[in-house]
């Protein structure tokens, strides 16, 4: 008899552990694509800065582009970050060329 309620027991079991299985791929989330991250800001080296005026020129040549919300100008160190609005960038290229038509030479990745 306890070898019968011990069976029983046991398919019962057995049947409320199938029924209540979830599939993982079910339980998963549905991925969305990563949306490509905006940084909030670039660090930009700076050749040929060499005064207070250089540097107070890049600033506001910079600050009109509607992208830039400010900038930050180290003559010390030779380099200028930029910080952007929401959502905002200025593509390498066109740092560049502010930089260049102003009369300096950009260097990325310092």
């Amino acid at each position: 008899m306890k070898m019968i309620l011990l069976l029983g027991l046991t398919l019962s079991l057995s049947a409320h552990a199938k029924e209540n299985k979830v599939d993982p791929a079910a339980q998963a989330a549905p991925t969305q694509p990563a949306a490509q991250a905006v940084p909030k800001e670039i660090k930009v080296g700076v050749k040929g800065m060499v005064c207070a005026f250089c540097a107070q020129g890049i600033e506001k040549n910079f600050l009109k582009q509607p992208e830039v919300s400010k900038v930050e100008v180290s003559l010390e160190n030779k380099y200028v970050i930029l910080y952007f609005k929401e959502g905002k960038i200025l593509p390498q290229e066109k740092i560049a060329k502010i930089l260049l038509e102003a009369g300096f030479e950009s260097v990325f990745g310092k």
